[in-house]
């Protein structure tokens, strides 16, 4: 508890500025912005998707629906891969967290990995996917269907999605706006990632205290065995862009290599079992093998870029004055924590309240 308790006290001011940065993006940013470039299959379309993507705060489940949905308006697969990539493995809320845990130089390189690995991806899927065409049936909502729709369902987790009301948002005066975007920021989005942000932070916290210093010995300093072990781990799991880093901190105490805890904060979040079934029924086969060599293709070479060719102090610095901190803390800190708990306490609260809310569409 004092681990977990010492890493949300770390992170809660950080994490609180990105929720609020996020909403505000949500509540100013029309949805028909995402839409109306990403038609056609050529570079452009995927660099815009990709430059939607990165400040996006959907986690990993969040965006299959919303890049279906993208999808069925007519973006090409080359923008819906990049869109896939680049949007679960960072964001504005994600970004800021990664900065209070893990540094400037950590906080710098994720979006850009991030941005990279995205145009890399969607630019292979447009090449071997030239001429092929969907069949055009519906999506169904575990695929992406009614994508528009506000969704928290607990039967799958694909079937999650955020809302983005452009009709709805366009009606809205400025102060309504700003209810709007602490509304998505605190009750929303707290309700979409606080599971997993409490899941990464305990299982953070259990790999501190329960793992010994010498169980990671053998991987110590070694860049490939490190990453092969992450990737292994990573890629089936679900855990979202704000939840791995907690993690990829523990780990990195341990032992593990910069250029490995990048990959687990890259391949983490952008693949799990539920994307990777989405995309091949939806997308095929040539997208989903795409899909997966540029995210393992990207992360483990800029892993490779961290721990051979940069200074090794730029990524531990950070972590090295974290683990011999004796504040307890500012009262600033401490309020931002409180608030934070309170705000997690009422996404569950909610969560029980409403076990099965479905979508409401906004036509």
């Amino acid at each position: 508890m004092n681990e977990v308790l010492h890493l949300i006290n770390e992170m809660s001011p950080y994490l609180l500025l990105g929720f609020l940065i996020a909403g505000l993006m949500h509540a100013f940013i029309p949805g028909k912005y995402y839409t109306r470039y990403l038609a056609k299959p050529n570079f452009r379309s995927v660099l815009y998707a990709a430059l939607f993507g990165v400040p996006l705060p959907l986690c990993s489940c969040g965006v299959i629906p919303t890049a279906m949905s993208l999808r069925k308006e007519g973006a090409s697969k080359g923008a819906v891969a990049s869109f896939l990539i680049a949007t679960p493995q960072t964001g504005v809320d994600s970004i800021i967290a990664t900065y209070s845990l893990m540094g400037l130089p950590f906080a710098l390189i994720r979006p850009v990995v991030a941005f990279i690995t995205a145009l890399f991806g969607g630019s292979l899927v447009n090449r071997v996917t030239k001429g092929k065409e969907e069949d055009g049936r519906p999506l169904t909502p575990s695929e992406g269907g009614e994508a528009k729709c506000c969704c928290h369902h607990e039967e799958e987790k694909e079937e999650h999605c955020h809302c983005h009301h452009a009709e709805a948002k366009e009606g809205l005066t400025f102060w309504q706006k700003i209810v709007e975007a602490l509304r998505y920021a605190f009750i929303e989005m707290v309700e979409d990632i606080g599971k997993w942000l409490v899941v990464g932070l305990v299982i953070a916290a259990l790999i501190t205290v329960l793992v010994p210093d010498s169980f990671f010995a053998v991987f110590k300093d070694n860049t490939w065995l490190s990453m092969l072990l992450v990737l292994a781990i990573s890629i089936p799991m679900y855990i979202c862009a704000t939840g791995s880093i907690p993690i990829a901190v523990a780990l990195m105490l341990k032992g593990l290599t910069p250029g490995s805890a990048l990959v687990l904060l890259m391949a983490g979040p952008a693949a799990n079992m539920a994307s990777i079934l989405v995309i091949r029924h939806r997308l095929g086969t040539k997208t989903l093998v795409a899909y997966l060599a540029s995210i393992i293709t990207g992360a483990v070479l800029s892993g490779i870029v961290i721990d051979y060719l940069l200074p090794r102090h730029w990524f531990t610095d950070a972590l090295v004055q974290m683990e011999h901190c004796t504040e307890t803390g500012t009262w600033f800190t401490w309020a931002c924590t409180v608030l934070l708990v309170l705000l997690l306490l009422n996404a569950l609260i909610q969560k029980f309240r409403h076990p099965h809310q479905h979508c409401h569409c906004h036509d």
